[in-house]
């Protein structure tokens, strides 16, 4: 079974706390460019990092990214 994640609510939940790019960055113990391309799609986070955002925005990995079977 293959996965592909074809979107993201990082952007939306970020801005909805109030947070910048730097700020998320720091809470997760990443860069803010590693943020910003989460945020735009370039980049797929590792589980262990998209686990961390769903818990930090209380949420769960599937509300915060939008994956579907390949």
């Amino acid at each position: 079974m293959e996965f592909i994640v074809t979107g993201n609510a990082v952007r939306d939940l970020r801005a909805a706390k109030g947070l910048s790019q730097a700020q998320l960055a720091v809470a997760m113990g990443v860069s803010r460019q590693t943020i910003n391309s989460v945020e735009t799609g370039r980049y797929i986070p590792s589980l262990a990092l998209a686990v961390a955002l769903a818990r930090y925005f209380g949420s769960t990995v599937e509300e915060v990214f939008d994956v579907q079977e390949r």
